[in-house]
């Protein structure tokens, strides 16, 4: 039995991952730990948690919890994750790993060093939806990969005119950048699960409409060890009939169109016309890798979805953003 404890009850949490941990066999949670006190204890009570805590430290020393799911902003992982594995206690970060390319490194040399694992939230490498992706261009129904776009905007959310109360993911010092840095993340790590490591990135960004500090616009060219080539562009300051969530996978037999977020149905253009595929996935979207975490921590199969095969993609979002 795998003994969980929670670093952050925020959103994600709450059925994204969190019911995941305590409906898969062989795994609990033990404790969840908030700076908010309140937050925390109501959070426990209503999920029949024994306990909670305000200091992660309390948490990560509790001798019941065996391994440590973070869910707080990126700026704190490190630290977390840190403290955990130094106390021998394998880690479940939150995307992206960290707030910047130098903490995932930092992250990954304290993994190396204890022995202790790290995992990450990467959850669309193990979703049927992005298997079956992955599986159609592996199979080669749109022949040779020549090139990869990623077209993603969207309008701003309601919190974003908030001066007063901004939004942590616009705020880069707590996140790493803008909703790039947390939305970008999913779609630059499956894509280099599909088609390997990106090893040159380009960008350029720019604050369009002055909401935050933040930008919310960018664009980007990268190509991966292959030699395959691919941009991006991304708009999070939109017009509302601008929006669009598209990843257009070209090939010289056909083309491949799938979203990351909307799960519209995979499009498939060849000289026989067009086919759809409609994929159903879990009830929790992080249920399948939580599910593999487990089984690794309980010697029944190894999960690849680490902090080593994780900081590629904050490698490829400070280049694209300058920050190295």
């Amino acid at each position: 039995m795998i003994k969980w404890g929670f670093i952050g009850c925020g959103n994600v949490t709450e059925k994204k991952s969190g019911p995941a941990f305590k409906k898969i066999e062989g795994s609990t949670v033990v404790a969840v730990m908030s700076r908010d006190e309140e937050k925390a204890r109501n959070y426990a009570e209503k999920r029949g948690i024994n306990k909670w805590y305000t200091d992660a430290m309390e948490l990560i020393e509790d001798p019941e919890v065996d391994a440590v799911y973070i869910a707080t902003p990126p700026s704190s992982h490190a630290t977390y994750a840190i403290m955990a594995m130094k106390a021998g206690k394998p880690v479940y970060i939150e995307k992206p790993m960290a707030s910047s390319y130098e903490e995932c490194t930092r992250i990954n040399r304290i993994s190396q060093e204890t022995g202790v694992p790290c995992f990450v939230a990467y959850y669309r490498r193990y979703l049927p939806y992005f298997i079956k992706v992955k599986e159609l261009i592996q199979e080669g129904t749109i022949g040779n990969v020549i090139n990869v776009q990623i077209r993603f905007a969207q309008p701003p959310y309601d919190l974003d005119y908030n001066k007063e109360n901004l939004p942590w993911r616009v705020q880069p010092d707590i996140a790493g950048g803008g909703y790039f840095y947390d939305l970008a993340s999913h779609q630059l790590d499956i894509l280099q699960d599909i088609f390997g490591c990106i090893l040159e990135a380009e960008g350029f960004k720019s604050n369009r409409a002055g909401l935050y500090k933040a930008e919310d616009t960018v664009s980007a060219c990268f190509q991966f060890d292959s030699g395959l080539v691919g941009s991006g562009s991304w708009c999070f300051v939109a017009h509302s009939s601008a929006k669009e969530d598209r990843i257009e996978v070209i090939g010289d037999k056909g083309m491949l169109c799938f979203s990351t977020f909307t799960f519209d149905p995979i499009a498939l253009h060849t000289e026989k016309g067009r086919e759809e595929f409609v994929i159903e996935n879990p009830e929790h979207i992080q249920y399948n890798l939580i599910e593999s975490v487990i089984h690794h921590l309980q010697g029944k199969s190894i999960c690849a979805c680490d902090g080593i095969s994780a900081t590629p993609t904050n490698w490829v979002m400070d280049k694209i953003l300058g920050k190295i």
